[in-house]
């Protein structure tokens, strides 16, 4: 999920994507086409992810 903010500027948004966050990290889906594209956004690439575990975590 997405929040999308128009700026003063022409053309210039804001997005903002949902983190999810606990005591082990974060992760957050930096890029998603499908929520882009719900936005009226067009893209060319499908997805891209960010993650980030504190010392001892182990994902998979």
């Amino acid at each position: 999920m997405i929040t999308v903010e128009e700026t003063p500027l022409s053309g210039v948004m804001v997005i903002t994507p949902q983190v999810f966050q606990d005591d082990r990290g974060f992760f957050l889906e930096s890029f998603n086409a499908e929520c882009f594209l719900k936005e009226g956004l067009p893209v060319d690439f499908v997805q891209d992810n960010h993650s980030r575990s504190v010392r001892g975590v182990l994902r998979g």
